[in-house]
Order: C-alpha cells, then sequence, then structure tokens
C-alpha cells in the first residue's frame, strides 16, 4: 500500500533511513521537518519534493526558506510548523522521530488527525501513555511502533488472538558498550567511548541511553502503555548479539520471537506497510554466519539508570515524565563535556526526589514534570 509521509525528525538517524525506506517501497513523502540541520533539509527537499518543510530553529527557517525559494516548497518553523506537518491534510502516515519529550505535542496533533502514527519518539509514550493511548483509540488513529524492540513485539502478537493470551513480553537489551563493567570503570567512561555502540549506529543521545541501560528502562515503560500490560508481564533480558529482538511468550508456553540484522530499515518499512509485507532495503539475516545467540540478566544496581525507570514504571504518575526529563537533561550535559557517566543516573535520582509526582495527569502536569525535572537537574549541578 502507497502511503503519504510527514517525516518529523527527518536529519536525524530513524528519519534519514525512512526517506530510505520510502525511496525504495514507492512512498510519496508530503512533509519533513527538522531542528536546525538547514544544508541537509534543503538536500532532501529538492530530492523527495515535499508540499511543506519545516525547521524548528527560527534562524533555520529563514535560511532554509531562501535556499528553497525557487522550488514550490513552503518553509514553516517553530512548534506551529510542527504541528502543521503532524497534521496537513495530504499526509496519512506521520513518522513521529523528534527526539524527546518535544516530541508528544506533535504526535497528539496527528492522532487527533487520525492518522497513522509510526511511533519512533519512546518520550511521548514514557511521559504521557495513558493520554496518547487513551486519545487513539477516541479518533481511530493507529500506533505502529518504529523501535526495533516494539516492532518485534508488535510482529510477534500477530500469532494470537487476544492480548489474553500474553503470559509475558521479552525486551531485548545490548548490554551497550560497558554491560559487565564494575562501577569503578563506569566512573571512568569518557563521551567517546559512551558514544561507540557495539551493534547499532544511532544518534548521540538514544546512543548515550544505550549505554547507561535508560533506554531499556524507557522502553519497558513504553511498552506497558502500548500493549497495555502490567510491569509483572514485562521482562527484559541482554541479548548481546542483537539479533533477537524481542520475543511474546503465551499462556500454553509457546515463545514466538522476531529475528533480524542490526538494520532500522525492517521496523521503518514494517510500520509504514504493515499489514503488508513488500521488498525493501534491509539487510537479509544470515544464519549460518550468526553467532550463538545469548541471553543474561540485566544488571540494574550497577546500571542505576535501568533501576530508576524500573521503580517508575510500577510507580506511575508523572514520575515517569520526571525520570525522562531529568535524563534528557543530564545527557544534554554530558554530551556537552559538563558532567561524568555516572553523574547521569545521580541527577536523574536528584530529579526524582525533588519533585513531586502527581498520580492521575493531565497533559500540562506532564509538561509541568518535565520542566521541573530539567529545573532540578540544573539545581542539582550547583
Amino acid at each position: 500500500m502507497k502511503r503519504i509521509l510527514s517525516i518529523l525528525g527527518s536529519s536525524g538517524s530513524i528519519g534519514q533511513q525512512t526517506l530510505k525506506v520510502a525511496e525504495c517501497c514507492g512512498q510519496e513523502v508530503a512533509a519533513i521537518a527538522v531542528n536546525r540541520s538547514v544544508e541537509l533539509a534543503e538536500a532532501q527537499a529538492r530530492k523527495f519534493r515535499p508540499r511543506l518543510a519545516v525547521a524548528a530553529d527560527e534562524n533555520a527557517a529563514a535560511d532554509l526558506r531562501v535556499r528553497l525559494a525557487d522550488t514550490a516548497v513552503t518553509v514553516l518553523s517553530g512548534q506551529e510548523g510542527l504541528l502543521e506537518a503532524a497534521s496537513m491534510p495530504e499526509a496519512d502516515t506521520v513518522v513521529t522521530a523528534v527526539v524527546g519529550v518535544a516530541g508528544l505535542r506533535p504526535t497528539l496533533a496527528a492522532i487527533d488527525c487520525g492518522k497513522r502514527i509510526a511511533l519512533a519518539n519512546k518520550e511521548t509514550l514514557v511521559c504521557a501513555g495513558e493520554l496518547v493511548m487513551a486519545r487513539a483509540k477516541e479518533t481511530g488513529a493507529e500506533i505502529v511502533p518504529v523501535d526495533s524492540e516494539h516492532s518485534a513485539i508488535f510482529q510477534c502478537l500477530q500469532g494470537c488472538r487476544n492480548r489474553g493470551e500474553v503470559r509475558r513480553l521479552i525486551i531485548t537489551a545490548s548490554g551497550g558498550p560497558f554491560y559487565g563493567e564494575r562501577r569503578e570503570v563506569l566512573s571512568l567512561v569518557t563521551k567517546a567511548q559512551a558514544l561507540k555502540h557495539p551493534n547499532w549506529a544511532m544518534g548521540p543521545k538514544i546512543t548515550i541511553d544505550s549505554a547507561t541501560l535508560m533506554n531499556k528502562g524507557l522502553e519497558f515503560i513504553e511498552a506497558m502503555r502500548l500493549y497495555a500490560m502490567p510491569p509483572e508481564k514485562i521482562q527484559i533480558v541482554v541479548h548481546r548479539e542483537s539479533i533477537v529482538h524481542s520475543l511474546v511468550e503465551f499462556e500454553d508456553g509457546a515463545i514466538l520471537a522476531q529475528l533480524g540484522s542490526a538494520d532500522m530499515c525492517l521496523p521503518i518499512q514494517y510500520a509504514l506497510t504493515w499489514p503488508e509485507r513488500t521488498p525493501g532495503p534491509a539487510k537479509s539475516l544470515d544464519l549460518l554466519s550468526c553467532p550463538p545467540l545469548t541471553f543474561q540478566q540485566p544488571d540494574p544496581e550497577t546500571f542505576r539508570c535501568l533501576g530508576l525507570a524500573l521503580e517508575c514504571a510500577k510507580k506511575g504518575g508523572t514520575s515517569t515524565a520526571i525520570l525522562n526529563g531529568a535524563n534528557e537533561a543530564a545527557v544534554a550535559l554530558f554530551l556537552e563535556d559538563k558532567t561524568g557517566f555516572l553523574d547521569i543516573p545521580r541527577l536523574v535520582e536528584a530529579a526524582l526526589e525533588r519533585v513531586p509526582v502527581t498520580d492521575t495527569p493531565g497533559l500540562d502536569d506532564i509538561l509541568d514534570a518535565d520542566r521541573a525535572a530539567r529545573e532540578a537537574v540544573l539545581k542539582a549541578m550547583r
């Protein structure tokens, strides 16, 4: 089925691979949105000829508008531009690949228009999962995950008639570059070391989250919201080879797994073409050249970010928004060389201790919790 796409975050790793899938599979691109990557946005606009291009940064948008003056592409800026790209009538599918909580409002705007959401922004469900899923149910919007782990679960769930047949969801984790190391070693980790993921090529924020195992904690929370599963029916296992992307165990004891190479094109394409499968650019997995597949327990004590995320998963309310906002702020400081690797969980925990939790939050409560968490991280740095 041919779809018309609006790609929010087209300059990032997921966004660029989405355009690769779109080109290979004959999908039309109606809109692209970047933060401030003007040169890349210009190249994408000239190649794919979207009706709309958005740069969140006002100065970048002004530059892009000049660069595309000889085309029919409309250039918008800021949050208003993102919301326009998310809700434009021409697009039936919105790929939400904006990093962080900034993707929440555009995702809700797309849901309100009843579009298919190819969800690559896990923070949306971490911070406001109940609200988002309830809104999607009201409008009939489809939410199809792009994350490789949640795509794997989504695919495996096609093998059951209803969720009552599911015993547990099993999320795999690569463990990042430091799995098995002691805290004394982690205290010496540099930014360059943390940005070297052993299996996946990703953006800097998600790569750091993978190194701290926060990414897996966020995925645990996301799975609770996306599949309406309690935390006791979700398990994380470390699978260093990144070949089994996740599994589902059913009540009869059968376990289905989705295997594939470490190539995001496959889950991206499935989010766009589901329930159909078509040829695409993803690399095939050669079973005869695979290493032995291993599975181990994660270590939420050494990797404190994972432990904090699991605690927030059980607590609920705005605790998950506080967790996410504090983590975004702490990771940004680490990427700016203003703090150490083990300061990330320390700062997140400080925010969780300082910011009060609202048990049944609305959107404003969630956004307020996010802001307060970021402020708490900065205060904890002083």
